[in-house]
């Protein structure tokens, strides 16, 4: 089994909320990602989007392009609209051998929204789920055909965000439509993380190893509170240093087969929470618990 270890800008800088680390230049995010011991990090604001820029930026802090977000509008663009909205960053991400794009439907999302509680996004019935999931596929089969597949990210605050959002999403979707995994969300969302990858793990194609902490999540009032209010607050941190048993979750990940980049993602306030440090943190942890589950990091 290969792992390779990858990490997101978001713990140097919140593109969602630029006072958390916005003054922090790229090149710091970089150097201390491979200081951390990381060999891939995730696209963010700060990145340059020509692959010729990017690239040897990449290159010279030895680190490869992990992945990215990408906010689509299936939920309201016909297929032949994303496609076009989708392009650049697909040609980007096929220059620099992306291993897939990290969709988020963002039609409805609250996430990036300062003041709009948590218990105020947008909910879809089962008959708009299988839609919405049937429009999925057929994109995510053309992303594919084109060389860069996409993997769906469940989030707080946007349309598929509980475990039975996420369910009803799997069943009325073809293989096609691939799943990154998040069990920082799954967990915040009182999802169960290990019983989605028993359900769901042929799907999973991308891992983002978020953790949370329990106590921070269970004390919002989600019918006042944002999701930026629990960032803020410390809901999010990296793997070993929350509630979540990354042991157990990678030992289930191995039992489904799945090989392939796990992303620490743990958006917090960078001056509570030295990016390099938890960086250093996380590694350290990944490392330890994918030993124990059988896998070798690869490069």
């Amino acid at each position: 089994m290969k792992a390779k270890l990858g990490i997101a800008p978001i713990a140097w800088s919140n593109d969602d909320l630029p006072e958390l680390g916005g003054e922090t230049s790229l090149e710091t995010c970089l150097n201390e990602a491979h200081q951390a011991g990381f060999s891939g990090i995730e696209i963010g604001g700060k990145f340059p989007r020509d692959a010729d820029i990017l690239g040897p930026i990449l290159a010279g802090h030895d680190l490869a392009l992990c992945g990215g977000w990408y906010p689509g509008r299936l939920l309201v663009n016909d297929i032949e609209a994303e496609k076009d909205r989708v392009a650049a960053q697909m040609a980007l991400f096929k220059a620099l051998n992306a291993p897939c794009l990290v969709y988020g439907e963002s039609t409805g999302a609250i996430q990036s929204e300062r003041h709009t509680p948590l218990a105020t996004r947008k909910r879809l019935d089962e008959d708009q789920i299988r839609a919405h999931g049937h429009k999925l596929t057929a994109f995510a089969q053309w992303c594919f055909e084109q060389g860069m597949p996409i993997a769906y990210h469940h989030h707080m605050g946007a349309v598929i965000e509980e475990e039975r959002d996420l369910d009803l999403l799997m069943k009325h979707s073809g293989a096609e439509l691939s799943l990154t995994y998040d069990p920082g969300h799954m967990a915040f969302a009182g999802g169960d993380v290990l019983r989605v990858i028993d359900n769901h793990g042929h799907r999973i194609r991308h891992f983002h190893a978020k953790d949370v902490r329990s106590q921070v999540i269970h004390g919002l009032d989600r019918t006042r509170e944002s999701f930026l209010d629990a960032v803020l607050k410390g809901a999010f941190t990296v793997p070993g240093d929350g509630a979540l048993d990354f042991a157990a979750l990678t030992r289930r990940l191995a039992d489904k087969g799945y090989e392939g980049w796990f992303v620490v993602e743990a958006e917090q306030d960078p001056a509570k929470a030295p990016p390099l440090q938890y960086a250093m943190n996380g590694h350290a942890e990944l490392v330890r618990v994918l030993a124990a589950a059988g896998y070798e990091i690869s490069r």
